[in-house]
């Protein structure tokens, strides 16, 4: 199993949901975070308005998958959030030793 994370610009959020359903990706979890890259306070657009900041608003994605699936979730990820600019993001991501079901106590593949 693998655990995606991805930062992502806010606005791109629906597009990449749709590309990793469309790889099987059955769920997600998002939190709106704010940081900074190699941009480094440049100028950033954000909901049509354009400005100067230190610490740029993005969406945090995580993705828990299966190894099989991995690869594909990366790639639907990446195109789906690119935009060629600056500020596009980043994707992690991480061997994941265990899952567990709280409902059914299923474990492994089977309770993601």
């Amino acid at each position: 199993m693998k655990f995606i994370i991805a930062i992502i610009k806010p606005f791109k959020l629906d597009d990449v949901r749709e590309a990793l359903t469309g790889v099987g990706v059955s769920g997600m979890t998002v939190t709106e975070v704010k940081g900074f890259g190699r941009q480094k306070g440049q100028t950033e657009v954000y909901r049509g308005a354009e400005y100067t900041t230190n610490m740029v608003p993005k969406l945090k994605i995580e993705v828990a998958c299966s190894s099989a699936v991995a690869a594909q979730a990366v790639e639907a990820i990446q195109a789906a959030a690119g935009t060629e600019s600056i500020g596009d993001g980043k994707i992690f991501t991480i061997g994941l030793e265990g899952a567990v079901r709280i409902r059914t106590g299923e474990t492994g593949d089977t309770a993601i």
